[in-house]
């Protein structure tokens, strides 16, 4: 087994009002654990057109190997129109077809995945075949599974994350989506006893729920901590969460876990949510480094 971090799925173009991003979810768990030194690959697929080019070159330049990545003749590269009507709670349509449904299971990816340390996968790559039998054939190894549940309507459906988190190690998401996890799966109403119960019913190491600006939990071998977030001013919230995955990952790999482990995740989750962007640009030497990252915050505040 290797370090590896494999991480699988979408990547999209997030055309937001200042422009196009480069994004999705696992890709931008990736450039994330890429900058906090992490061993990490990533396997998606574009199609045969000018923005998939572009999305190969901008991998490239954020440090990632192309190795894995596949090209669709047919189907085009992601692409999700987001809405900043309120900015810490974008509206996202995300355009269907996407190469990144047809996500093919080659030998290569699973000799990959025969040899990581951890495979971060989500929910929405699932959304369509056959990316989603490659991802749940990914998971049956021994790699630490970390699901990131990313609910977005109309994709969601039950079945693909009951079996995900079966297969998960770790698990993160947010608290509306634990509200629905709660309602499916008849948790406690209480937020910290419905991680516990998550926990304990699929068999995970941790779970961590976040709360948008008022922080985050995070459940791990019976024990609950809770950090409060930090204050920033909010450029857009696109990315914060995939930011905050990669520390919080970053730390549980190399044993870490509490409170001390939170504030970091929390505050670069906030340093993204405070620029432009999923991966706004920024230099650290290890995960402790991130402490350092100044966060922009309002006269007076």
């Amino acid at each position: 087994m290797s370090d590896e971090i494999l991480c699988v799925g979408e990547i999209l173009w997030d055309a937001l009002p200042d422009g196009l991003f480069l994004g999705g979810a696992p890709f931008n768990v990736a450039c994330h654990l890429r900058a906090l030194g992490e061993e990490v690959a990533f396997v998606s697929r574009v199609g045969d057109d000018l923005l998939g080019e572009e999305a190969l070159r901008r991998l490239r330049a954020r440090g990632l190997d192309d190795g894995l990545m596949q090209v669709d003749d047919r189907l085009p590269t992601g692409f999700v129109r987001v809405a900043l009507d309120a900015p810490d709670d974008p509206d996202y349509e995300i355009v269907e077809p996407a190469a990144w449904d047809a996500i093919a299971r080659t030998e290569a990816l699973q000799r990959r995945a025969d040899q990581a340390a951890a495979l971060v996968f989500g929910s929405l790559a699932q959304r369509a075949e056959p990316a989603r039998t490659t991802i749940q054939a990914l998971c049956r190894t021994d790699a630490t599974g970390v699901f990131d549940i990313n609910l977005r309507p109309p994709y969601i459906d039950r079945s693909v994350i009951e079996q995900s988190l079966r297969a998960a190690d770790v698990v993160k998401l947010n608290h509306e989506e634990l509200d629905r996890l709660r309602t499916w799966f008849d948790l406690p109403a209480d937020p910290e006893a419905a991680m516990d119960a998550l926990g304990t019913t699929f068999d995970c190491r941790a779970v961590c729920a976040t709360w948008g600006g008022s922080g985050a939990r995070l459940w791990s071998g019976g024990q609950t901590w809770h950090h409060p977030g930090h204050d920033a001013t909010i450029a857009d919230t696109v990315g914060a969460g995939d930011a905050f995955l990669a520390a919080l990952l970053s730390g549980l790999l190399h044993g870490r876990d509490g409170a001390a482990l939170l504030d970091l995740a929390n505050r670069l989750g906030a340093y993204v949510a405070s620029h432009a962007g999923a991966i706004p640009d920024y230099t650290v030497d290890d995960l402790a480094d991130i402490a350092s990252l100044s966060l922009p915050t309002a006269p007076g505040a």
